[in-house]
């Protein structure tokens, strides 16, 4: 495969924006249940650098592996996740996945009752930062850590 360009060499004052709103949703929303959910949505993505990149996030937060393994089928291993992660993934799901859901209104009422107003804004503001990011990982073929 060839080597793709560095999208933000190119786009440098969108990297700055960019950077901005991932400080701000960084502020806004716990740690682990932000890079659970960045982590869900590169897997539904497919964006193997960012994979990498939330995966050892997580294990530098001392998240278990075990934990970090099921994320994928975090409904089936629900045990595992709080109410509130539980309720952010899902609802990065139906966001991700906007094409197929639509995000229904039962998505929408329930993330909201578990979550909260400020919550549910702050994290659809990090779901779309990620699909973002995701589409550069994927587009660009950045390497994952565990490649380099």
């Amino acid at each position: 495969m060839s080597k793709r360009l560095e999208v933000f060499k190119f786009a440098p004052e969108a990297y700055k924006g960019f950077g901005a709103v991932h400080e701000y949703v960084k502020s806004a929303l716990p740690a682990e249940l932000l890079e659970l959910v960045y982590l869900r949505i590169s897997l539904i993505n497919g964006c193997a650098y960012c994979i990498d990149m939330h995966t050892r996030d997580l294990l530098k937060q001392g998240v278990k592996s075990d934990k970090i393994a099921l994320v994928p089928v975090w409904d089936e291993a629900a045990a595992l996740f709080s109410d509130k992660e539980q309720a952010a993934l899902a609802w990065a799901e139906t966001v991700t996945r906007v094409d197929q859901t639509r995000v229904p209104d039962a998505d929408y009422q329930q993330a909201l009752k578990v979550l909260g107003e400020q919550a549910l804004a702050d994290l659809t503001v990090a779901v779309a930062l990620m699909n973002a990011y995701n589409r550069f990982g994927v587009s660009f073929r950045m390497q994952p850590a565990a490649l380099a």
